[in-house]
């Protein structure tokens, strides 16, 4: 099965106010996507590109959260675009987030150069080759870097983001000196970075959240640890239920 054939599940965020559809056995959110939407701070009537946005959740959150700003995602898998519009539609959001299907490798022949206030991404956490792909296709070009590479999408948000303007990502702890060097390669400067943990006491950060600024000076602040659980096989932590609610 393709596209909306496949089966769907309504999934909520904030009591019910915000329905996600998705595929039951295709690529599905998960918290990752959610924090980034929660780290972004876009200022009133900002212009918002998601990279890679599979069925819309950022955009969805931000679109929430900040109702005068607009969001464009970028996704290269079709079925996702339809998942991601028929989301849009179901959230009466048509007229603040549009979904364009394509490659974000080609951002240059989808987007004008420096046209947004605020680039976002929840990108493919995996190099080809490395741990296990799913064998559920949807879901490993999410998560593997067939696609594209970390360094297509850092070169894909220098290109969309207005001088000065804000790259947020969050990616594996352990590939965070990777990504900062391809940050600064493209002259986007590491302003925040937030260390995502498990639970309180876990020995090492599973995620970092990062926001960069494009030329903008060397200066980065490191944030207190963000708890996604209050304890080992516990309930949410109350930053964690603060988000979600």
């Amino acid at each position: 099965m393709t596209g909306m054939d496949q089966l769907v599940t309504d999934d909520t965020l904030f009591n019910g106010r915000l329905v996600c559809k998705q595929y039951k056995s295709g690529y599905r959110f998960s918290i990752d996507g959610v924090l980034a939407a929660h780290f972004c701070t876009p200022a009133p009537e900002d212009s918002i590109l998601d990279l890679g946005c599979g069925c819309g959740v950022i955009g969805l959150v931000l679109a929430y959260r900040y109702p005068q700003i607009t969001i464009t995602g970028i996704e290269v898998q079709h079925e996702l675009v339809l998942l991601a519009r028929k989301n849009i539609l179901e959230n009466n959001m048509r007229s603040r987030i549009t979904v364009i299907e394509g490659n974000f490798r080609n951002t240059p022949e989808l987007a004008a150069p420096e046209s947004f206030d605020l680039i976002v991404s929840n990108p493919p956490f995996r190099k080809q080759g490395r741990g296990r792909v799913s064998p559920l296709v949807q879901r490993a070009r999410a998560r593997h870097e067939i696609d594209a590479s970390l360094a297509d999408l850092v070169s894909a948000a220098a290109f969309a983001v207005k001088n000065r303007g804000k790259i947020v990502l969050i990616y594996p702890a352990v590939r965070c000196i990777t990504l900062i060097a391809e940050l600064k390669n493209h002259n986007l400067e590491p302003k925040r970075l937030q260390p995502v943990y498990g639970y309180p006491g876990h020995a090492d950060a599973s995620l970092v959240l990062i926001e960069a600024v494009k030329n903008g000076g060397e200066e980065m602040h490191l944030l207190p640890p963000f708890y996604i659980y209050s304890k080992k096989n516990g309930p949410y932590s109350e930053a964690m239920q603060e988000i979600y609610q």
